[in-house]
């Protein structure tokens, strides 16, 4: 699960009482109403098995809220020592497995909470992304361990725990992160993808399999849970694909062209993380924004510079094998994409004698 500090600021720490109640705790106060650590639900009151939850939390969350920290951090290793059946404690089956296979404390076995090293911030699973300059898959998931496997305890204190964090990665059964805001979506920014999208694919690499990755849409009264592929197709067809929405991010110029390339940048970083976003979204993309003329000049003549990004990431999809177009459909993207690098490199615009 993976918890941003923004996130549980706006929403008064929704996700962190989801996180602990997954794990069958809750928050424990002093007399003062003061947050003094965490508390087991008996597992009589619970009425079902505390589920074993790894969180990452991301550097804003625990610069933001050590508190709360240490309060997940404590409520895993409560579980983890409670003296419960196997088949009604995760965390403590597990834990207990790791400590006697690599020899161990149960301190160390319980952790459970994993950020970045003190100062450092994000996955660079985005920056990989951005610049192109990665081989494989594997090589994502390689630097998301690097970046994010420090593990936060009770004193709240970072450990490098890369051999626990692909441990408990083997064995994960499902990816989640909660969105708040109807403003940023997960193809807005790559801060989700860097994040929930690097989890998924390390479990994949350490698991063998890919795991379902869902989306705890938060942005209205009702709540709803989406997988990934569904929430990428609900913001294709909402945002990217509506011609109200890309007409108005067009009015602002420059920076309208930039925005809508980002958009196809992100997605291509779930293909990258998850392989969860359907081949008909580049499929429409490229007919929208490359095989539309007009459109595709109107972009130029605002961003040359991102308008030929945009058709180079829609063939990067295709060679990375994240969708299949017809010979048709890619050779008009071939031809578009080169139209637009000629016109970044000023090739066939007639000088104007002065």
């Amino acid at each position: 699960m993976v918890l941003w500090g923004t996130d549980n600021l706006k929403r008064e720490g929704g996700p962190i009482a989801q996180a602990l109640a997954l794990m069958g705790t809750r928050a424990r106060f002093d007399s003062f109403g003061r947050l003094a650590g965490a508390e087991l639900i008996p597992l009589e009151e619970l009425g079902r098995p505390r589920i074993d939850v790894m969180m990452t939390v991301s550097g804003i969350f625990r610069d933001l809220l050590p508190l709360q920290t240490k309060l997940l951090a404590e409520a895993a290793y409560l579980a983890a020592m409670a003296d419960e059946p196997a088949d009604r404690n995760f965390i403590r089956l597990h834990a207990q497995a790791y400590a006697a296979q690599n020899d161990v404390d149960m301190e160390t076995a319980a952790l459970r909470v994993f950020s970045n090293a003190d100062g450092a911030y994000g996955s660079n699973v985005n920056n990989l992304i951005e610049s192109g300059a990665w081989t494989d898959e594997q090589e994502l998931a390689e630097t998301f361990v690097k970046r994010k496997s420090f593990a936060y305890g009770r004193e709240g204190k970072p450990v490098a725990q890369e051999a626990l964090m692909k441990s408990i990665l083997a064995e994960t059964d499902l990816a989640y992160q909660n969105l708040d805001s109807v403003e940023v979506g997960v193809t807005t920014v790559d801060h989700y993808f860097d994040t929930l999208g690097g989890i998924s694919r390390t479990v994949a690499g350490a698991k063998g399999e890919a795991v379902p990755v869902y989306i705890g849409d938060q942005t209205s009264g009702d709540a709803k849970v989406r997988t990934l592929e569904e929430q990428v197709s609900l913001e294709t067809r909402t945002r990217m694909l509506n011609p109200k929405w890309y007409d108005a991010l067009l009015e602002h110029g420059y920076e309208g062209v930039r925005q809508i390339e980002t958009h196809v940048t992100n997605t291509l970083g779930w293909s990258a993380t998850t392989g969860q976003v359907d081949g008909w979204v580049y499929k429409q993309l490229t007919e929208t924004f490359m095989l539309d003329e007009e459109l595709r000049d109107r972009m130029a003549a605002l961003n040359p510079t991102a308008s030929a990004k945009l058709a180079n990431r829609l063939l990067e999809a295709h060679e990375r094998n994240y969708w299949t177009p017809d010979e048709e459909t890619l050779e008009a993207l071939r031809r578009a994409g080169e139209e637009l690098e000629d016109k970044l490199e000023g090739i066939g615009v007639e000088e104007v004698a002065a």
